[in-house]
């Protein structure tokens, strides 16, 4: 069963499914979306912004059936180095974490997750491929909205393919190893993104975010080698 499945509403494992293709989204036009091109013949993987395993679900079969259909959008989809898509642990282990150790409320979830898009993206194939993505996490703690905000970094990786051209620096972001993982002040990602987050802001559990709340951008973030490493004003194990 999934951990938010709704109540009455069945998780279902995605291989009940088979085997599913990536396929445009009828809602945009097609030169609007990356589609098969980016990803054909080379080391750049298609990387699921929503997991397919985290979104199989709903009250029947046909309604789970429908959201794991849905995944398969190439909007849904975002160029990746390949061993990014596929090696890091930590960055997708993060909701399973939280879900465990911090929310309440029948341990749900909610995460919004996309693109950082900047001038220093290499274009490949005609689309900038995205140095960097965020996530954050939303959930009830002891009744309170809580939030976490997290960035991962795939420089270091896109570095290595021979087919896409080198990044561009990025000013100001600490110097660290490949699949950079950082737990970030939710700020930091609205002032990135543009995306207006300031009930989240205001609801940020990261104790250096609500210390220094004019922090320049990427000042303060936090290299995660493990979730324990999450630095939050309370305790994980505690939630009664």
């Amino acid at each position: 069963m999934d951990p938010r499945c709704p109540p009455g509403g069945p998780g279902v494992s995605p291989s009940a499914f088979g085997p599913n293709r990536w396929r445009l989204d009828p809602r945009l036009r097609e030169d609007q979306q990356t589609g098969e091109r980016v990803c054909a013949r080379n080391d750049v993987d298609r990387g699921h912004l929503v997991r397919r395993s985290l979104a199989v679900w709903g009250e029947t079969r046909e309604e789970a059936a429908q959201a794991n259909e849905d995944t398969f959008h190439y909007t849904n989809a975002a160029p990746r180095a390949a061993t990014f898509n596929q090696g890091p642990d930590l960055w997708l282990g993060l909701e399973s974490y939280l879900l465990e150790n911090a929310a309440d409320n029948g341990r749900r979830l909610v995460v919004f997750t996309g693109p950082i898009f900047s001038d220093t993206d290499p274009a490949y194939r005609c689309v900038n491929i995205p140095l960097r993505y965020f996530k954050v996490a939303v959930f009830l703690h002891h009744g309170d909205l809580a939030a976490t905000g997290y960035i991962v970094d795939q420089t270091p990786e896109l570095v290595n393919l021979p087919d896409v051209p080198r990044p561009g620096a990025i000013d100001e972001t600490p110097p660290l190893g490949p699949f950079r993982t950082f737990q970030v002040p939710v700020r930091d990602i609205a002032a990135l993104t543009d995306l207006n987050l300031d009930q989240l802001v205001a609801a940020d559990r990261m104790p250096i975010a609500r210390a220094l709340t004019t922090a320049p951008v990427t000042s303060t973030w936090r290299r995660l080698n493990s979730p324990l490493d999450l630095d939050l004003d309370f305790d994980l194990n505690d939630t009664d």
